[in-house]
């Protein structure tokens, strides 16, 4: 790597998303430094030091590293950045909230490092793997309602993004209304009997920083007749999956829960008798069986 290159050569990565994408794209000689949270890839943790939590970071930890970029995610590490702004850092701070917004990330955060014909292809990698679910899901029999929980303690539901891969997965997000809310306490409900009235099949936990406990949730006062609960569709989806704005929520986060739907949509759909097959001939409820029953690439 040339010292003469007009890109960044030493970045501090504040979330996880931007370790994964730079270690996808083969840029992760440039990371200097890396959040306390990231798991994936499992190898950043071991080689590169870790500088931040979420809301807070080491200052002059990170100023020590002599980073020519910091890169960080959402209004939560404001605090971070203008500290570091004001120590004379250059730091970008994505605010993206959505399934097209995790895509242009990549492309974004790429070009910002001179890979950025090996991030478009990288995306469009990604974006075939999504098509590849949608259509997946597209053959189950109906569409389950799903409620995902954020947080437990207050009940929060789910981001823009999370909303958008229980779509594409094959279900239907009981508060598509407030997914769009990208502040968590503008998806707090309230009123826990809302989620009683709209009845979801199939319940998804993701207590970022905490396990999900299906045991506590079946527990609550009401929820007995839940169709989720009285037939044990509780799940847990891994925080580091599903809860930050990068790759893995599009790779192993939509995968998590396509499963669920997958085998709830097995259980739902009634046997077929069988009927013999024209040669040359799939019939849609071959396809349809072969679907429920392919295992997850």
């Amino acid at each position: 790597m040339s010292m003469l290159s007009p890109y960044p050569q030493r970045i501090v990565c504040l979330t996880e998303e931007p370790t994964e994408v730079l270690y996808a794209l083969g840029e992760q000689d440039r990371i200097v430094g890396i959040s306390g949270f990231t798991v994936r890839p499992a190898r950043a943790r071991k080689e590169k030091p870790r500088v931040s939590a979420f809301s807070s970071a080491k200052i002059e930890r990170i100023l020590d590293l002599r980073p020519d970029l910091v890169v960080g995610f959402s209004d939560i590490q404001a605090d971070i950045a203008r500290e570091l702004i004001k120590a004379g850092v250059e730091v970008w701070i994505s605010n993206h909230r959505s399934v097209l917004g995790i895509l242009s990330y990549v492309r974004r955060l790429g070009a910002m490092v001179g890979a950025a014909d090996r991030a478009h292809r990288y995306a469009l990698e990604l974006e075939h793997r999504i098509e590849q679910r949608r259509q997946h899901s597209s053959l189950f029999p109906r569409r389950p309602r799903v409620y995902f929980e954020e947080w437990d303690e207050p009940m929060i539901t789910g981001i823009r993004w999370v909303s958008e891969l229980i779509t594409i997965a094959g279900g239907e997000d009981i508060f598509p209304e407030r997914a769009t809310h990208p502040l968590a306490k503008d998806r707090i409900i309230a009123d826990p009997a809302e989620i009683i009235r709209r009845a979801p099949e199939i319940i998804l936990g993701s207590w970022c920083g905490k396990r999900f406990r299906p045991d506590t949730v079946a527990d609550r006062s009401g929820w007995s007749e839940v169709p989720a609960v009285r037939d044990r569709q509780l799940h847990e989806i891994k925080s580091p999956l599903i809860l930050q704005p990068g790759p893995a929520a599009l790779t192993d986060g939509l995968d998590a829960i396509h499963q669920v739907i997958r085998r709830w949509a097995g259980r739902a759909s009634p046997a077929a008798p069988r009927r013999p097959r024209l040669a040359g001939r799939t019939s849609p409820a071959a396809s349809l069986n072969a679907s429920l029953h392919q295992t997850d690439g």
